[in-house]
């Protein structure tokens, strides 16, 4: 689609909601309340699931490129690289095994 002259791709990313998404374009991401600069969206919401967040965090927003910037609905601007590196949620998720049952969030 394109707003204001700039072509974006909307990414699914439910967690926060079920219909939860982000938009990227070259260089820059939306993330809306699904990632903040070391945190994440709330996922206590009717929907909401840290499973879905985090998985739609790791598999889809982080493997865009490490310097795009990332522009949260709350808080200060982040970067994909930033975020791969210091966000708590992020490095625990990474840490579990992959057939770990569901996740309940940062011990």
């Amino acid at each position: 689609m394109e707003v204001a002259g700039l072509q974006l791709r909307a990414i699914t990313t439910p967690g926060h909601t079920p219909g939860s998404v982000s938009y990227y374009t070259e260089g820059m991401l939306f993330s809306g309340d699904t990632l903040f600069r070391g945190s994440i969206g709330r996922t206590d919401l009717p929907g909401g699931s840290l499973d879905q967040e985090m998985a739609s965090i790791c598999e889809r927003l982080l493997v865009l490129p490490d310097d795009t910037a990332v522009l949260p609905g709350h808080m200060e601007e982040t970067s994909v690289a930033f975020e791969k590196a210091h966000n708590p949620f992020v490095l625990e998720w990474m840490r579990r095994p992959s057939d770990s049952p569901p996740w309940q969030g940062l011990t």
